[in-house]
């Protein structure tokens, strides 16, 4: 398939608000590609490349500017090929051959080609065609149901590798798609409550849970056999050896646990966030820092029990089923309850113990990856929210030298990108300065003026007082006195608060 028929759907997606016109525009396309260009194409419409970054940021683009093709020749394949090819390039005078190469691909390209292609080089393909709408897509157009796709999807971590089976094998080819040991599942996300009395209204009885401020972890044992992935799902097993230890000890042959892992201060209090991150740090004196700074698990959830899955089972039962198998001490202290006055009592308990607040579960719920509905709500004490970095404008004063005043983004899963509410340098210390001003730096994709723009990548945890109404963006909206409490390098974009969310924060409907 031409390129130019991928680029048109993009297009149609981009200029269309309407869901169902969306998912119908995707899953047209999907009918019409041959089985080796599934993977590709899904990849693509969903914002990016197979092959992820291949070493061609924003200035390797300009060098490698072409003027445009007057007509459609580039096809998928061949574009997948080019890619892979400058992904490949290494050694001395790589980046001479990133941008010849990336030159004559542009080359070949029509002006909205090579728009297109710049956007998925970037990460910056803005049309909408997220990754709940492509789940639809696909089962639309293999006529299967949405349940079972998203299934697959979950435990496979991507929706690409399952389109591709599914078109290649049909139905049949989605069984292979269950939980397996030691190949971890995307974790199941919450959005956010203001308050213990909305979270009780949209739930009814809730499962309360402490939301502490750790590491969120995922661990497989089979035998003796313990795996530790963190929220990202990569492998961070070597740097926790204490919770190797606690897991090897459960009554389970096969499990899958999920919780949080945090350092402990003498008093029983929690370490800050940043403390406890130092255990994963990529040097590591592994003995001496684990003297300092012992991790100790609190489990909420097991997906998995001794050869069988818990991912369709409830909330409740999953949780019982955590409770007689792990001792008191690493479970989540929670409580059930339909009772606003006893949740708020939860909430101060958890305060006081120097928590961030807790978690109000639907005790029906199913294990679900991602954040969708409002089947887990987390409630704090302030006003919080992660939010990805779009920009960064270069310092004066104190902070000259530095990149400082901070664009804010909240994903958009409507309409694809981030919509901004507004801009801060408070709370940010030289050491906070010093650190981004690096890493921005490494992700520029362009500048205006004293203005850096950045990959959306970066990931920060935002305190407010509140929303208001704001002209000056076109969200709409912005965070009243906003300041950076951390960065969450333990988070992905994808995995950052949505403006759906900070509208209906605000009051508004999502």
């Amino acid at each position: 398939m031409l390129l130019a028929e991928i680029v048109e759907t993009s297009r149609r997606i981009t200029e269309t608000s309407k869901r169902l016109e969306k998912i119908a525009l995707l899953a047209d396309l999907l009918r019409r590609l041959r089985p080796e260009e599934i993977e590709i194409v899904v990849a693509y419409l969903s914002g990016r490349m197979r092959q992820g970054r291949i070493g061609a940021g924003y200035r390797t683009i300009q060098e490698a500017a072409a003027a445009p093709a007057n007509e459609p020749a580039l096809d998928v394949l061949g574009l997948d090929r080019a890619f892979q090819t400058i992904a490949s390039a290494e050694g001395s005078g790589s980046e001479g051959r990133r941008i010849a190469l990336l030159h004559e691909t542009l080359a070949r390209a029509t002006a909205p080609e090579q728009q297109f292609i710049s956007g998925l080089i970037h990460g910056e393909l803005r049309q909408g065609a997220l990754e709940g709408i492509m789940l639809e897509a696909v089962a639309k157009a293999s006529a299967l149901p949405l349940e079972r796709v998203r299934h697959a999807a979950m435990v496979a971590g991507d929706i690409t590798p399952v389109a591709k089976t599914l078109f290649e094998k049909g139905a049949a080819g989605l069984d292979e798609y269950s939980v397996r040991l030691f190949r971890p599942v995307q974790p199941m996300l919450a959005q956010t409550a203001e308050d213990v009395e909305e979270a009780m209204e949209d739930l009814g009885e809730a499962a309360l849970e402490f939301k502490m401020d750790g590491a969120r972890v995922q661990v497989h044992k089979s035998g003796n056999e313990v795996m530790v992935f963190s929220r990202a799902l990569n492998d961070v097993t070597a740097a926790v050896p204490e919770v190797v230890e606690v897991v090897r000890a459960l009554p389970a042959r096969d499990l899958i646990l999920d919780g949080e892992v945090l350092s402990l201060k003498p008093d029983g209090r929690p370490q800050p966030f940043q403390m406890t991150m130092r255990r994963f740090g990529r040097k590591l004196d592994l003995e001496r820092v684990r003297a300092e700074l012992p991790l100790s698990p609190f489990w909420f959830d097991l997906i998995y029990l001794d050869g069988g899955s818990l991912l369709h089972e409830s909330q409740s039962r999953r949780f019982s089923a955590l409770a007689d198998l792990s001792p008191g001490e690493f479970v989540i202290p929670h409580l059930t309850t339909a009772d606003a006055v006893r949740g708020r009592e939860f909430l101060e308990s958890a305060l006081e113990r120097g928590h961030e607040g807790i978690m109000a579960k639907s005790p029906a719920s199913e294990y679900a990856t991602g954040a969708r509905g409002r089947n887990w709500l987390k409630v704090k004490h302030v006003h919080t929210l992660d939010l990805v970095i779009l920009a960064a404008e270069w310092g004066s004063g104190r902070r000259k030298g530095w990149l400082s005043n901070l664009h804010l983004g909240a994903r958009d899963v409507e309409k694809g990108g981030y919509a901004m509410l507004g801009k801060t340098f408070k709370g940010l210390t030289d050491e906070m300065l010093a650190w981004q001003t690096q890493e921005f730096l490494k992700i520029e994709i362009g500048r205006d003026g004293h203005v850096v723009h950045v990959e959306p990548k970066l990931v920060a945890e935002i305190a407010f007082n509140e929303i208001q109404i704001s002209p000056r963006y076109v969200s709409g909206l912005a965070l009243r006195f906003a300041r950076v409490k951390r960065y969450r390098t333990d988070k992905t974009a994808a995995e950052s608060d949505t403006y759906q969310t900070v509208r209906k924060l605000a009051g508004f409907e999502a």
